[in-house]
């Protein structure tokens, strides 16, 4: 008996050793997200009440697809605008690849009922210091980008980074810069105020960017 029982468990442990154990493996793949190409332009001016612009864009996992050979699917989310009010507004383009990684770009549309014969376009000084300068440049109708939204003295790096920025003229008195981002970072702005006195051209308002105080007010008078 005793032998009998020594071969039943040897022969218990033997069938244990041999049971198949599940493990679970997880597939490691390098983080990769998609590049957005933008076909055309990145700013775009619309009447108020015009139709919305045609935006083509393509996307690409150059890490995946080295040739560019298999395109993604692009999403053109214009759900936050709104043609039928003045403003400066973002559309984001998003695609995703096979594993769940999405890359996005951004075109910015302004809607204006703003004259095309307005023309903020030249410099203009901050504070009346020459080193806090700003070029205005027109990009289309009441749409316009300024070199130096914050009015940083471009000889001292303390007092900011020069940042390039578009608004969208909204009123004969107000812009609008939305919500845009920037080589240095999201940026907006309130109180924003433009004064067409004649001969005296102003634009103001306060900054919402981590890199300036959004309590001092940014009073740019055209030279």
């Amino acid at each position: 008996m005793k032998k009998i029982a020594l071969l039943s468990v040897i022969a218990c442990i033997a069938f244990a050793s041999c049971k198949r154990t599940m493990t679970n493996v997880s597939e490691v793949h390098p983080s990769s997200v998609p590049y957005v190409i933008i076909t055309g332009p990145i700013y775009y001016s619309i009447g108020v009440g015009d139709p919305l612009p045609s935006i083509v864009a393509t996307a690409y996992d150059t890490f995946y697809d080295h040739s560019m050979s298999n395109p993604l699917p692009v999403i053109i989310d214009n759900s936050t605008l709104d043609n039928t009010t003045p403003g400066l507004y973002a559309v984001t383009i998003s695609a995703k690849n096979q594993y769940g990684m999405v890359g996005t770009a951004s075109v910015y549309i302004g809607v204006t009922s703003a004259s095309p014969l307005l023309d903020l376009s030249g410099w203009y000084i901050r504070n009346g210091v020459p080193e806090r300068s700003s070029y205005v440049a027109k990009l289309g109708n009441g749409l316009f980008m300024t070199s130096n939204a914050g009015g940083a003295d471009t000889t001292n790096a303390t007092t900011g980074p020069a940042i390039s920025a578009v608004f969208v003229v909204t009123s004969d008195t107000t812009i609008d810069f939305g919500s845009q981002l920037t080589a240095y970072g999201q940026l907006g702005a309130h109180d924003q105020v433009l004064s067409l006195a004649v001969g005296d051209t102003v634009i103001s308002y306060l900054l919402d960017n981590g890199n300036f105080s959004p309590t001092v007010p940014r009073i740019f008078h055209k030279i």
